[in-house]
Order: structure tokens, then sequence, then C-alpha cells
């Protein structure tokens, strides 16, 4: 099976870029990764699984930077860099630290910009995705419009961002409630999303061998943000993966149970594909990229869309 991509550009990737973050009590550190040449650059915000940093997710960040994104990774408070204890007072709402992460980034675009050599005037601020892996999935299903439900069932406070015009959830969990197992209903209240507001365009990318131990069900369960929300929204579910989905995290990465370069290559390029498609910079590579899919006599994954 072949999905064509772009030949690769020269990288530049600078870290760390330090933003000022009043009331997190750290100061934000990101990592930009960006095409030596090129003009009205899209740019993929990513949100790291828990523990990550902003040094995480080599295999996609490097490509998709290589094919023309800025890409740009926040180092989150749960990250094993920062050493956060529990009883810190900010650990309970890590979540909503994380999502405000996010949107510090997109207000503090032109200081980012302006700190990477040669970026500046460079960025398409029009064309702006969130992608994020696990824990990271919901910190970006979050400002695609999820919101978290409380102890009565209501959805908390919609802390979605229209700056962002697309997402693509990697490994992302699933609805709470009766589907958490007894630690994860225990230990992550915020762990209970309703996905019925998020709207935003999404790929969701799920392993059909991601057995949770923070569920009491099966990989299915990683479908639900694909299932259970409105709009327009593609699955990706790849035959064989597990929580790493064959590698992402990084290059080598210990915890990587179901090493596959080759399910990494698809992640990478159907991903590309699919954010080409829904930002609107090449509406053909969607179409070719399933097709290609589609006529793999050995494929390693199936797609739906709604």
């Amino acid at each position: 099976m072949e999905i064509m991509v772009n030949a690769p550009t020269p990288v530049v990737s600078v870290k760390p870029v330090v933003l000022s973050a009043p009331g997190r009590d750290e100061d934000l550190q990101v990592r930009v990764s960006a095409p030596a040449i090129g003009r009205e650059l899209p740019i993929i915000l990513f949100s790291h699984g828990y523990g990550w940093s902003l040094d995480g997710y080599g295999p996609l960040v490097d490509f998709w930077a290589s094919q023309g994104f800025v890409v740009i990774q926040p180092t989150h408070l749960d990250s094993r860099t920062l050493n956060l204890p529990p009883e810190d007072p900010r650990t309970p709402l890590i979540w909503r630290f994380r999502v405000e992460d996010m949107k510090r980034i997109l207000d503090q675009l032109d200081l980012i910009e302006a700190s990477v050599p040669g970026l500046s005037g460079r960025l398409d601020r029009s064309r702006i995705a969130a992608a994020g892996h696990s824990f990271g999935g919901q910190t970006v299903g979050t400002l695609l419009g999820a919101r978290v439900l409380d102890a009565h069932g209501e959805p908390g406070e919609d802390m979605s961002d229209s700056r962002i015009k697309a997402g693509v959830l990697l490994a992302t969990t699933g609805k709470g409630g009766a589907d958490l197992s007894p630690f994860a209903a225990e230990h992550f209240p915020f762990m209970n999303p309703s996905f019925a507001d998020m709207s935003t365009p999404t790929l969701v990318i799920a392993g059909d061998h991601d057995q949770s131990p923070l569920s009491t069900r099966g990989p299915d369960w990683f479908t639900d943000p694909y299932f259970l929300s409105p709009g327009s929204k593609s699955l990706l579910t790849l035959f064989g993966a597990e929580h790493s989905l064959g590698g992402i995290p990084g290059y080598n990465v210990t915890e990587t149970t179901d090493e596959s370069p080759e399910r990494v290559a698809l992640i990478q390029r159907l991903s590309l594909a699919y954010l080409h498609n829904a930002l609107d910079l090449d509406t053909s590579s969607w179409p070719a990229a399933l097709a290609a899919l589609e006529e793999s006599e050995s494929p390693l994954g199936r797609i739906e869309s709604k």
C-alpha cells in the first residue's frame, strides 16, 4: 500500500520557548518544529500523553514538520520532567491546566513566531489543528468541544476554542461512569466526558488491541469519541495496535508494547492526508489515501467516516 507524500523538507526545531503562565506556578515551555522553507504554514498543536514532555512523539512531529506544518508541543504539568507530587494543589486540576496550556500557546503565537529564527511572517493562523495521544487526546477533545460531566451528569464548562479547525485524537479514552474501572472512577473524576458538543472535524485513531486498565470495557472504548460525537468525523481502527499505536511516543521507547514501523507510517500518512483535507489545503490527498487503504491486499486498519 502506497500513500503518497511530498519529499521531506529540512526542519528547524527550537526548545524551550518559554511562555509566561501566571497562576500555573511554572512557566510554560514549548518546542517548535518548523519547515526551513515555505510560507503560509499551517499549525498543529500537539498534546503529549501522561508523563511525557515537549521531547516526545518524534515519529509524528518530525514527519508533520517535514511535510509543511509548524508543530508546537507544550510540556504539561503532569510531565515526569516536572515531578509534581500527588499532594500538590494543582494535581487534581491538571486536566484543566492542560487545556489552558494549549490556549496559552494560541494566545502567544506572536512570541512563539518571533522566538524561532526565520519563522517570522510564515504562519497561517487561519489553519490550526490540534492533536493528542492518550491524556493528550482528552485535552484536545476538550478544545474540540467535549465537556466533562459533573457528579450529577451535567456538562461542565465549555472550554472549546474556535481557533482550532480540526483535530486528531490518538488512543483517546471514551465515556466515564460505569465504563470506568473502580480505580479510575476514584482517582480520575474528570474522565467523564460528554462528546455531544464535539462538533469540530476530527480523525479518531484507535487500536483494536488497546485494553485499558482504566475501563471495564474492551478496546472499543477508544472509539467513543467517534461514535458519540456529532459532525464530520473519521475513525481509523488499527489492527493489532495497543496503546502506543505501534510506537508513536518516540523512537525506541520502552513503553511501546506493539512496535510496528509500518503502523506508525500509516498513521503519519493518513493523519497528514486528513489534515490537508480538513484544513482545505489539498482535498485530493484524503480520498487518494482512503483508496490506497481500501485496495491494500493486507491492510493494517480500516477507515469509516460520517
